[in-house]
């Protein structure tokens, strides 16, 4: 019982020393409370190496199942126009300039039509449609009278917006039928940036909320894969991939089926970089077209081109559309060339409408394409 009693009172000194102790670090000097008393001893117990009391609002750890990744919400792609535009009249700004530079003389000579059309064939406007612009405005000078430089580069406007044909439907045909999401096919030689517009082609959808998802058909380059697969994470958009080496169809066929799992609203499907002299892989992408086409329809085919490319990118332009029924064309370094004249040439060659430009190296930096906007650029 002695022993019983020392070892209580012993107990009871250490415990007034930690809660001495305690009070002389918070600054107190003078006697607490009983109700201190009781609050300070359940400190020192519970946590005598820590004697400050928890912080209910300090940042607690995430749950080891939370996500930390933001996704990202792509800009609305009719705001990105008054953007693109400037980029756009930097780099036109000479073909704009060279054409209204000559209209603006007080006298127009034949010199002066020939130094116009020079201008406009550079630009690779093209043949055809250069004759008939050209032709337009004779006429008009003759008839309207036109010799004021105001006059004259409103006529110009509206001769060129003519050509562009702001008449063709632009809009991106992604709507399925039956219940099923629309499949757009992407397709494009080598080093167009087609994969890239792909990924830019899936932040637009996001951005007007539609589901989607995408197809890497691109087998023979596992970097392609990858860096689809990146653009899809960034918005929250998966991407069907197969193995390096795999069949193309195969991809595209499962992705269609993913797409009608999910409930998706489009799926993308970026196809190889076809080398359009090589007959065989011009054929395999014709095939992977009629077996996507039995999970659903293929509503979109975009061929992406490179507008610095020139008369070449029209060569391109017509190979593929002898194989794949080309709806639509993507003009990617739009802002890299003069050569503006590009947009009516492919559109004269394949009689589809240009419906997305490519400006610049940022994620938003595709947009739709409009008529009076792109003329506007030119002659800004």
């Amino acid at each position: 019982m002695t022993l019983l009693l020392i070892a209580i009172v012993v107990a009871v000194v250490i415990l007034g020393a930690g809660i001495a102790l305690v009070v002389g670090r918070r600054g107190g000097g003078t006697m607490p409370s009983p109700a201190d008393l009781d609050r300070i001893t359940e400190e020192v117990i519970d946590h005598p190496e820590h004697p400050e009391p928890h912080l209910e609002d300090e940042d607690e750890p995430a749950s080891p199942g939370a996500s930390t990744a933001t996704l990202e919400r792509p800009e609305a792609p009719q705001g990105r126009l008054v953007r693109l535009r400037a980029r756009l009249a930097r780099s036109q700004g000479s073909l704009g300039k060279g054409l209204l530079a000559v209209l603006g003389r007080a006298d127009l000579d034949d010199a002066a039509w020939e130094e116009l059309e020079d201008t406009l064939l550079a630009a690779d406007v093209g043949v055809g449609p250069t004759a008939e612009l050209v032709e337009a405005l004779r006429t008009r000078v003759r008839v309207e009278g036109i010799n004021e430089p105001e006059r004259a580069r409103a006529a110009l406007r509206e001769e060129l917006i003519r050509l562009v044909d702001p008449e063709l439907d632009r809009s991106l045909s992604a709507d399925g039928a039956d219940g099923k999401p629309g499949v757009v096919l992407v397709v494009g030689v080598n080093g167009t940036g087609k994969t890239t517009t792909v990924g830019r082609l899936a932040r637009v959808l996001v951005a007007e909320d539609k589901r989607v998802v995408l197809g890497a058909a691109d087998t023979f380059r596992a970097a392609a894969a990858d860096q689809l697969q990146t653009w899809g994470e960034r918005v929250g958009v998966d991407t069907v991939r197969g193995p390096e080496g795999g069949d193309p169809a195969s991809v595209g066929f499962e992705a269609v089926q993913r797409g009608i799992a999910d409930g998706a609203d489009v799926v993308l499907v970026d196809t190889a970089g076809r080398l359009h002299t090589k007959a065989g892989l011009m054929d395999e992408l014709g095939k992977v077209k009629r077996v996507v086409e039995k999970q659903a329809e293929v509503t979109e085919v975009l061929l992406v081109i490179d507008a610095t490319t020139g008369q070449n990118g029209l060569t391109q332009a017509r190979v593929f559309g002898e194989v794949v029924d080309v709806t639509g064309i993507v003009l990617t370094k739009l802002d890299g060339t003069a050569k503006g004249g590009i947009v009516v040439a492919v559109q004269r060659e394949l009689g589809v409408p240009v419906k997305f430009v490519g400006l610049g190296e940022g994620a938003d930096d595709l947009a739709p394409f409009d008529a009076a906007e792109f003329v506007d650029a030119l002659l800004a």
